[in-house]
């Protein structure tokens, strides 16, 4: 039998504590074999975030059915405090993991990130920065990378095509985007003209590159007010692809920081790693604000944008000339 009434019956919720919501999935089965030395990098990528976030920040950890010791690891964050939020489960994959952390609460930005990412002092506010100085700015990544802008990107190159506010620029830190191909197993006989320069803009007195990558990116929260809430793939298939074009839908850009503000860690710790977060700055009470989101867009110009103009733009012909228009050095274009 039930007696009186619950008092949570009809109480609104307050505006929310936080401006910004950290997701990390995590999936450490085993602490043998390519996992031996996770346990230690995901306890890096940890201590480098709590560093460097300010105090309005809601750092969510979902456990996609790792070992036991993972799992105790986290439960004794959960309880000193050291996160907001822990969400076990067996694997169901990275993607429905990601969707199990957005829901259940309203903070604005959502940045999510893999469980080998270090994160760099002053990540956040220049995140933030580059939301507020361009308004159509919806996914803002950490790590600038070899020629985003090829990848979901027709909008942005669409609506920028003939200002000079977007043009080929010189990278911050080229040596910062070689340690992370390196720190994914790449070999060095890449193009390095793609290390030294990338489409970028210049915008309200800050520069941004075009295009981003996956593994550490902060989203708009209304990107995700309509997802699906499960996806057929433990990894790759068409799961990073649906979360990429959602922002699409409403016309928002992809973007990144113009300088590094991550890295990727892989499997093994070394040492640069430990020395880098022993010189990280506290953020606790560097405070946020966030600009509007924005409606979504029809369906005529989403098709114009990112499909037909995306088709035309890939031609090798087009892309030559646009190289050109964007001011990629000569001795580049036809190799880049």
């Amino acid at each position: 039998m039930r007696v009186g009434l619950n008092p949570q019956k009809d109480v609104p919720h307050g505006e929310s504590p936080y401006d910004h919501q950290v997701i990390l999935p995590v999936y450490i089965p085993t602490l043998q074999g390519y996992f031996a030395e996770s346990a230690e990098i995901l306890k890096l990528c940890i201590d480098s975030l709590t560093t460097t976030i300010n105090n309005k920040t809601f750092i969510t950890i979902v456990n996609n059915g790792s070992c036991i010791e993972i799992a105790t690891y986290l439960d004794d964050l959960l309880k000193k405090n050291l996160i907001h939020e822990l969400i076990h489960t067996e694997n169901i994959g990275k993607l429905n993991a990601i969707i199990k952390g957005l829901a259940g609460n309203n903070i604005p930005l959502v940045t999510i990130s893999d469980a080998d990412t270090l994160f760099v002092s002053g990540w956040q506010q220049a995140t933030v920065a580059v939301f507020n100085k361009i308004p159509k700015a919806g996914i803002v990544g950490l790590v600038p990378q070899m020629k985003t802008f090829r990848y979901n990107c027709g909008n942005v190159i669409c609506d920028n095509l003939f200002n000079k506010k977007m043009q080929f620029m010189p990278i911050a830190d080229s040596d910062a985007m070689v340690k992370y191909y390196d720190s994914i197993g790449w070999d060095r006989n890449y193009n390095h003209d793609r290390t030294k320069y990338s489409l970028g803009i210049a915008s309200n007195g800050i520069q941004v590159i075009v295009g981003s990558g996956h593994f550490a990116a902060t989203y708009r929260k209304d990107i995700f007010d309509e997802i699906k809430t499960y996806l057929g793939y433990k990894l790759g298939g068409d799961s990073e692809a649906y979360l990429d074009k959602l922002p699409l839908e409403k016309d928002y850009w992809r973007l990144t920081t113009f300088e590094n503000f991550a890295f990727h860690m892989g499997n093994i710790p070394e040492n640069w790693m430990r020395e880098k977060i022993t010189m990280q700055a506290s953020a606790k009470d560097n405070p946020l604000k966030m600009c509007a989101k924005r409606n979504r867009i029809n369906k005529v110009d989403y098709f114009l944008k990112n499909t037909l103009f995306y088709t035309i733009f890939k031609i090798p012909f087009i892309h030559q000339q646009f190289l050109s228009l964007m001011k990629l050095p000569a001795e580049m274009r036809k190799t880049y």
